[in-house]
């Protein structure tokens, strides 16, 4: 989400590079976070072959800066 919120898309191998994750680890996620809502899945082909981009959503933001809002507040707890 955190690569997301400062880009307006980035593609599959683009968020697997940055995140150092596997294929599978990855696509695991992306579909948990399509399935609340928070991002969305744009499909295209580029010199025919599949290119798949994500999103992230208003509501995917607004979750996203409430997490950091909290974290914030746990910091200031310590």
């Amino acid at each position: 989400m955190s690569v997301l919120s400062v880009n307006s898309r980035a593609s599959f191998n683009d968020l697997k590079e940055m995140l150092e994750l596997t294929d599978g680890n990855l696509a695991s996620h992306l579909k948990s976070l399509e399935s609340s809502g928070y991002i969305k899945v744009i499909k295209s082909f580029v010199d025919r072959k599949p290119n798949t981009k994500y999103e992230i959503t208003d509501s995917g933001a607004a979750a996203f800066e409430s997490h950091i809002k909290a974290l914030e507040e746990i910091l200031k707890q310590i």
